[in-house]
């Protein structure tokens, strides 16, 4: 279904609650499933986690995760430790386009038995569990953060824990860290030295609880709004540590640069716009730490009419769709100019944006919230908009609630 959102020009004063982080929810649901003694709260209302909740408690020999690339990543690594039990794991025809052969590679090392399906090196696979005792796995540390942490997951319940050795320059190592993280609350010994990560061994844990921060990447939306928003305009946000584990935290950092700061109140984050942005100024950010929220910064920049340069972004082209193109297509309808390589977007400024425009969602749920605040600057469409459930179901009724004018 398509939306259509009329230019909005003001933002009420507002508090919005955002849904449990999907990266955290994801990792903990499978240590759960690991660690049956283990509670989890504020878990994500994510279509990705939904499809997590209900793989791991699946009986099922074919397990169908549609669209949820985490959840392929993760369950790739949780079935392969389910002892004397054979799975087919598949999903959507975009996530049989999406590689997974790092993964199973790496898995082999330990001994797991995994076959392709249909073409070498991507879903559906087939994954016979079986009680693993090798420990050592070398891994190239520039891939995709997910097949790292995959590993890191299931590392405890291996018999003679994980020793991981990253080859070349880590990307993505916020994610690493909280997946350690993770593992360090339940009670999980780790080290990370140099370019080694070590996962001891763990047959069980105490009685314990998990509660999940709200999500930051969803929280990117919010300050894209704020950036494009008069100076003043005040939206406050729950449930956020301003000691997050997640990457995307660094939003909070970056937002300076659009004249938005950052408070932190009893676990909400307040945005508020103090200054407007010089039309001059250039926006120049390395987002290999957290490239989630490119898209949310590319189009700020946009609707702000000033230039940036954003690198580091290599992981986006086997995301839902390829980030990099999808941005450069749709932000050159509304008439901005884009230069793309296989790892950095350049936005060049430009002073009008074109009206009634069709946004192209091609299925990832980012392009569409990553649009939205464009309605504070020009009426736009965004086509098949509920794609949003793949992370932020609420999306749209939140965006009521602050002023925006949204109709089918």
């Amino acid at each position: 279904m398509n939306l259509h959102l009329q230019q909005s020009t003001t933002i009420k004063k507002s508090s919005i609650q955002v849904t449990g982080s999907k990266s955290e929810s994801n990792r903990l649901l499978l240590l759960q499933a690991l660690y049956a003694n283990l509670e989890v709260a504020n878990v994500s209302n994510s279509d990705d986690s939904k499809v997590m909740q209900k793989a791991l408690s699946s009986s099922e020999n074919i397990i169908d995760i549609h669209h949820a690339g985490t959840a392929m990543r993760f369950l790739t690594a949780y079935f392969s430790i389910q002892n004397n039990r054979e799975v087919i794991l598949t999903g959507s025809s975009r996530m049989q386009e999406r590689p997974i052969g790092i993964l199973v590679d790496a898995l082999r090392q330990l001994g797991v038995e995994i076959s392709y399906e249909k073409n070498d090196g991507y879903p559906p696979i087939k994954i016979k569990g079986k009680q693993i005792t090798k420990n050592k796995v070398i891994l190239k540390a520039n891939v995709s953060s997910q097949y790292i942490s995959a590993l890191l997951l299931i590392a405890p319940k291996l018999e003679n824990g994980l020793e991981l050795t990253l080859d070349g320059e880590i990307t993505s190592i916020p994610y690493i860290n909280m997946t350690l993280a993770l593992l360090n609350e339940i009670g999980v010994e780790t080290s990370f030295k140099n370019q080694v990560i070590t996962v001891h061994p763990k047959a069980q844990i105490n009685n314990q609880k998990a509660t999940i921060e709200s999500d930051w990447s969803s929280a990117s939306y919010y300050y894209s709004i704020a950036a494009m928003s008069a100076v003043g305009t005040e939206i406050t946000l729950g449930s956020y540590k301003e000691n997050s584990l997640q990457g995307d935290a660094a939003l909070a950092e970056i937002y300076k640069q659009f004249g938005v700061a950052t408070t932190f109140v009893n676990n909400t984050v307040k945005l508020q716009k103090e200054t407007d942005v010089n039309p001059k100024s250039a926006i120049v950010l390395d987002l290999k730490n957290a490239p989630d929220i490119a898209q949310t910064i590319a189009v700020t920049c946009f609707g702000l009419g000033i230039t940036c340069n954003l690198s580091g972004l290599h992981t986006l082209k086997i995301k839902e769709t390829d980030r990099l193109v999808a941005l450069k297509t749709e932000i050159e309808k509304l008439g901005g100019k884009v230069h793309i390589t296989d790892k950095t977007l350049q936005l060049e400024a430009s002073g009008t944006i074109n009206q009634e425009v069709k946004i192209a969602t091609y299925q990832d749920h980012r392009m569409a919230m990553a649009f939205a605040p464009l309605a504070l600057k020009t009426s736009l469409i965004i086509e098949e908009a509920f794609v949003v459930s793949k992370s932020y179901p609420t999306f749209w009724e939140d965006l009521k609630s602050i002023g925006f004018k949204i109709s089918e």
